[in-house]
């Protein structure tokens, strides 16, 4: 089983009429949420969207008929469900469905930490990330394409510092809630 922490960037949020940037992916150590090797980064200003979700395609085998072999992880996959799955569309490439099979969102977590709401509860404010994406499609107008990739790169950083936080922390919570609960 792999699981890999899955993100992606973006000139805007309507995948109708926005392209993806950037497709981002490491494996992610199952028992721990550590990062296993270096982050992948496919860049659009390299090639087109069109190269990138193809190579990811390849490099990741997430369409596989095993469903195992790329479990996706990220936080809210929601909108990057959205994405792929529009854009393959547009490019014409088979699109597939990375929440109709094994995905773990850490995004409940962070609204869960964040007293049940949603507002407030981004990566961003319950991590190290100094900001949200908001700032993406303006550095990709610009062509400030390094910056675009030092968000990335810290954007995974955080996320891994919170997915292994979360593996080490929760086990010790499901003992606490059998105890105070008489569970066994």
């Amino acid at each position: 089983m792999g699981n890999f922490y899955l993100d992606i960037e973006t000139t805007g949020v309507d995948p109708r009429k926005d392209k993806i940037i950037t497709i981002q992916f490491v494996e992610l150590e199952r028992n721990t949420g550590k990062q296993i090797g270096e982050l992948r980064i496919l860049k659009e200003w390299e090639s087109d969207e069109k190269e990138i979700l193809k190579q990811f395609i390849i490099q990741s085998s997430i369409t596989s008929s095993n469903p195992w072999v790329f479990v996706p992880v990220g936080y809210n996959l929601n909108f990057e469900h959205n994405f792929l799955y529009t854009r393959c569309q547009a490019n014409g490439i088979e699109p597939f469905d990375i929440l109709n099979k094994p995905f773990i969102d850490l995004r409940p977590f962070g609204i869960i930490m964040n007293s049940g709401e949603f507002k407030g509860s981004g990566l961003d404010r319950i991590t190290g990330k100094p900001h949200s994406g908001a700032i993406i499609p303006q550095w990709y107008a610009e062509k400030k394409f390094q910056d675009i990739e030092n968000y990335v790169r810290n954007e995974a950083s955080e996320f891994v510092t919170f997915s292994s936080w979360l593996y080490r922390e929760l086990p010790n919570m499901l003992e606490k809630f059998k105890t105070e609960n008489h569970t066994s």
